[in-house]
């Protein structure tokens, strides 16, 4: 009998433990869905506001050229030649009247390892050695870049054959300085190359060509990407907001225009820090043009004619010049939807608005 009891009490309290269990499960279960609510109305809005704030909308290209404008415009004049060689480049930069003074230095990309299309060596040595000048850049801030660090930046250099022609100066090899930006919307400041304070005189030769983030690189990504530091050039990434490599993460982070805003931004501190303008030029050459930059080792393959040499005391005019070309060119299709894809030309409207130079030019025949 008591046999009997104690099963059938034994029997109830396992009844009760399921019970209790199943009501348990039925009060959490609202809980986990209500929590996976929450997530994905978070995930949704998240998005939502991602979306909006990474927009851009895609600016058409208009030429400038006073030729076709017919406007009484303020413009600057750019000078060009057919004749990529060493002479068709000094004719290029005798045109623009410079008189360099001091130390001269020479800013080009040294392009990165197993990327061919960089600026030949042999084009530029004439120039570059009547000048006594020394070639300047900066160590990137992208993963995998074999030019992050100044000895392989240096080795770069060399393997490239820029060592070979005149002394190279790694700018931020001791760090940064600040330079200040007027006018910015973005940018306060510039965090350039510290020994760009060794330096009187700028002569800007820049391989012009497309890229994967900014559409397309001219004088005036030379000039701002170009002379930031490897944190420098996070900060113009990010719209100031970042400061460490590598610039993945500005890129996933900031709006197009903001990005191209900066550049143009810091582009006008460098101009302004060289006498605001007295002691820089600006030579942009087009040829072996890929959709991709120099700053890749596997770029693109080249698939457009190679233009010629334009000079200009203005950078963006020299890059508006450029944009015009490539826009008219017959076999400019995949560089002009790269440009158009990444907003790029909207660096030229901000660059002017700044007063950075004149989108509007005059272009005169050097040939």
């Amino acid at each position: 009998m008591n046999y009997l009891r104690e099963n059938i009490m034994s029997e109830n309290k396992v009844n009760k433990n399921t019970e209790s269990r199943k009501k348990g499960k039925k009060k959490i279960l609202p809980k986990i869905l209500i929590a996976l609510a929450a997530v994905v109305l978070l995930l949704i809005v998240g998005y939502i506001v991602y979306t909006a704030h990474m927009h851009y909308d895609i600016e058409p290209h208009e030429s400038y050229n006073m030729a076709d404008l017919g406007e009484n415009v303020a413009y600057s004049d750019v000078f060009y030649t057919n004749d990529i060689s060493p002479e068709g480049l000094w004719k290029a930069y005798e045109a623009l009247g410079a008189t360099p003074s001091g130390n001269v230095a020479i800013k080009l990309s040294t392009g990165e390892a197993g990327n061919p299309n960089h600026l030949d060596p042999q084009l530029i040595k004439e120039l570059v050695q009547s000048v006594d000048g020394t070639i300047v850049e900066c160590n990137t801030a992208y993963s995998g870049s074999q030019r992050m660090e100044t000895e392989m930046h240096l080795q770069v250099a060399k393997d490239h054959g820029f060592t070979e022609i005149a002394d190279v100066d790694i700018l931020d090899r001791d760090g940064y300085m600040v330079i200040p930006v007027d006018g910015g919307k973005n940018l306060k400041e510039n965090w350039v190359g510290k020994n760009l304070e060794n330096y009187d005189y700028v002569i800007t030769l820049t391989h012009f060509k497309g890229h994967p983030m900014a559409g397309f690189g001219g004088a005036m990504k030379n000039i701002s990407i170009g002379f930031g530091s490897s944190q420098g050039k996070v900060r113009i990434h990010s719209g100031g907001k970042l400061k460490k490599p590598t610039i993945t993460l500005a890129a996933l982070t900031t709006n197009q225009d903001i990005f191209t805003e900066s550049m143009a931004e810091a582009a006008k501190s460098v101009y302004d820090y060289m006498g605001h303008g007295e002691r820089i030029i600006f030579i942009n050459v087009m040829n072996n043009m890929s959709v991709d930059c120099d700053c890749v080792s596997t770029p693109a393959a080249v698939d457009m004619a190679d233009i010629g040499i334009f000079a200009s005391l203005d950078p963006v005019a020299l890059d508006q010049a450029c944009i015009d070309q490539v826009f008219a060119a017959q076999d400019g299709g995949s560089l002009q939807e790269r440009i158009l894809s990444k907003n790029g030309l909207h660096i030229l409207k901000h660059a002017q608005e700044i007063g950075l130079g004149n989108r509007a030019y005059k272009l005169i025949s050097l040939d």
